[in-house]
């Protein structure tokens, strides 16, 4: 049985963004009671990417906020992260890039695994070497 909490996109935002008095207190006393490099949380690829997506449009968080956050999960020894080389070479792409954070995990992951480009509609994507635009 594993020892790892896997962490929901709500938990790290209640976490992050403390905007909700009974349920940031709720995340945050969990995450630093429970959470040790011995017993790790988990955060999956779909779970670092809504967290991104919740954080820029609802809370209206900018490209170099939202690039420190992504830094400073990928460097915390409590937490695990799916695909982090993977989510790494995003955030460099994503730092200087036009497009989403999700649409450079996607093309790492994707590349990872042996696909030569990832086909989009997603124009801004396309700017990148890691896609091919279809359909126009």
């Amino acid at each position: 049985m594993s020892a790892m909490y896997g962490l929901d996109t709500n938990v790290l935002v209640r976490y992050i963004v403390q905007d909700e008095p009974r349920q940031s207190r709720a995340a945050t006393e969990f995450i630093e009671r429970h959470l040790t490099v011995e017993k790790p949380g988990y955060i999956n690829a779909v779970v670092l990417c809504e967290l991104v997506w919740v954080l820029k449009r609802a809370y209206h968080y900018d490209k170099p906020l939202l690039s420190a956050i992504i830094q400073q999960i990928l460097n915390t020894k409590e937490l695990i992260i799916e695909h982090a080389d993977r989510a790494r070479q995003a955030l460099d792409f994503y730092r200087h890039g036009e497009a989403d954070f999700s649409d450079y995990y996607i093309a790492a992951i994707n590349r990872s695994v042996g696909c030569r480009k990832t086909v989009t509609f997603d124009k801004l994507a396309a700017t990148h070497s890691e896609f091919r635009l279809i359909g126009t």
